[in-house]
């Protein structure tokens, strides 16, 4: 084995180590050499599931997604965890480090965009942060009481408010983007630039892919969405 590979192995290996209650820890995948017999197309053992997964990879992902996995769903249950931790980890550093949280970063991030010098409209603002309304409402309220956005009629449509950035939230937000510069320098220190561009990629197409997620909601997902969600 290279020492490419041997690499590979060894983070495969430790990314497959499932700490959640009721999963289990993979084997060593490369054992598969030393022990060819357990992998056999019919075995389902600890050992067995990766390697068998492996070999998949290369299958049309329609063909794949018809096998039921184990070792697939715990690699698929760490990739939405991990992204759910992200997500709360960018919001405390964002907090702790920047002093905004993630939406009021988004926000003046959008609005501080050349095309929207002149202000975006709401419901524009709300589907390209992908936040709900409400949410979203809350937020400017708080960035224009501290006077750094505006809101007010379109004159195209009055049904219709637009968000704009005032002299002083372009200021406050020159001043941050140097320090959000220097906070993506350090949080993504030990990735190299090609590696940049294909997570990029791959988030893209997770992206897409979720986009187009249609589940048929049980009961009790019913039961839930209408008791935590409000109309």
């Amino acid at each position: 084995m290279t020492a490419r590979k041997r690499g590979v192995t060894e983070r495969l290996t430790s990314v497959c180590r499932a700490p959640f209650p009721g999963q289990r820890t993979i084997a060593v995948i490369n054992a598969s050499k030393a022990a060819p017999e357990r992998y056999d197309a019919a075995s389902q053992t600890e050992a067995g599931p990766l390697h068998h997964e492996w070999s998949r990879m290369s299958q049309p992902a329609q063909k794949r997604s018809s096998i039921r996995n184990g070792t697939h769903d715990q690699l698929n249950n760490r990739i939405f965890f991990r992204l759910f931790q992200l997500g709360n980890v960018l919001q405390r550093q964002a907090s702790s480090e920047l002093g905004v949280t993630t939406v009021q970063w988004a926000v003046l991030g959008a609005l501080s965009q050349d095309r929207y010098v002149d202000g975006m409209r709401f419901r524009d603002l709300a589907e390209y942060l992908v936040v709900s309304r409400q949410n979203l409402d809350g937020v400017l309220k708080r960035l224009q009481r501290d006077g750094l956005i505006e809101r007010f009629a379109d004159l195209d449509d009055r049904r219709s408010r637009i968000v704009r950035l005032t002299s002083q939230g372009r200021e406050f937000w020159q001043d941050l983007s140097e320090r959000i510069y220097e906070f993506y320098d350090q949080a993504a220190a030990h990735f190299k630039f090609d590696e940049r561009i294909a997570f990029v990629h791959y988030l893209n197409e997770l992206h897409k892919d979720l986009m187009k997620v249609k589940l048929t909601p049980s009961i009790h997902q019913k039961r839930l969405i209408s008791t935590d969600v409000p109309d």
